[in-house]
């Protein structure tokens, strides 16, 4: 039987349909939460935790949701945002609208999120935020200028949020995953070879490789989310943890 960490607490993880919101979610259901997924997909009915539509790109409906879930929920002791998109291609090939859907959908949905949510933390005097990033945000990377971009705003918004809230007993930390064995990594490389030359390195786009020689697990990522979101981690507030074998080579 696994820790029950989290036994009796409220956790609201964005992006919880698939990939690693999803197994965030999952784990945190077997620690012991109430767990409420909120993702653009709808439920499917094999989620094990309740997961609620809404699209985080329109302010709108963030706050429609949001305030439902208020309704019916007098505390949160957890939020995580782990939604997000990827859009390839090099710079003047982008279109605006992959510009600006990654960026509302990376950033955007975060900032969203926990404006709506702030207020609550700040009543509580207590609570946990952990945002997801990519390492993306900490090297740059060909073919990857708006993904990088939206996931470095990302990680600059947690630290400025995580700041204002510290006084309040509220803490906000980011975890930046590298290359994760998820459909959206899939879908990026295409071919399943592209995961051995992930690992080795591919010189033509700067990337050296992954020193500890895998793709990570959504597990590896969910393990430190959940002990940020923990006791354990009560005085860590403000940093950004990588998580990716060694591949940005503590850049």
């Amino acid at each position: 039987m696994s820790e029950q960490r989290f036994s009796g607490k409220r956790v609201l993880v964005s992006g919880a349909a698939s990939g690693i919101g999803r197994r965030i979610a999952e784990r945190f259901v077997e620690e012991g939460a109430d767990v409420i997924g909120l993702d653009l997909k709808p439920a499917n009915g094999d989620e094990g935790f309740r997961l609620v539509a809404g699209d985080l790109a329109k302010p709108d409906d963030v706050e429609r949701v949001c305030a439902s879930l208020m309704r019916e929920i007098p505390h949160l002791d957890v939020l995580v945002n782990a939604a997000g998109i990827l859009r390839i291609g090099a710079a003047e090939e982008l279109t605006p609208e992959d510009w600006q859907s990654s960026m509302a959908v990376n950033a955007g949905g975060p900032y969203l999120l926990m404006r709506q949510w702030i207020g609550r933390f700040k009543a509580q005097r207590s609570g946990a935020i952990v945002n997801i990033a990519s390492n993306a945000a900490h090297v740059p990377r060909t073919g990857m200028t708006v993904y990088c971009a939206s996931k470095a705003a990302l990680a600059s918004l947690s630290h400025c949020i995580g700041l204002e809230l510290a006084p309040f007993g509220v803490r906000c930390n980011v975890v930046s995953p590298g290359s994760t064995d998820t459909p959206m990594l899939a879908g990026m490389l295409g071919d399943p070879s592209g995961q051995a030359k992930l690992i080795s390195g591919l010189p033509e786009q700067f990337k050296l490789g992954i020193p500890l020689g895998k793709i990570a697990r959504p597990d590896e990522i969910a393990n430190v989310v959940l002990f940020l979101a923990s006791d354990a981690a009560s005085h860590v507030t403000l940093q950004d943890i990588v998580v990716d074998g060694g591949a940005t080579l503590a850049a």
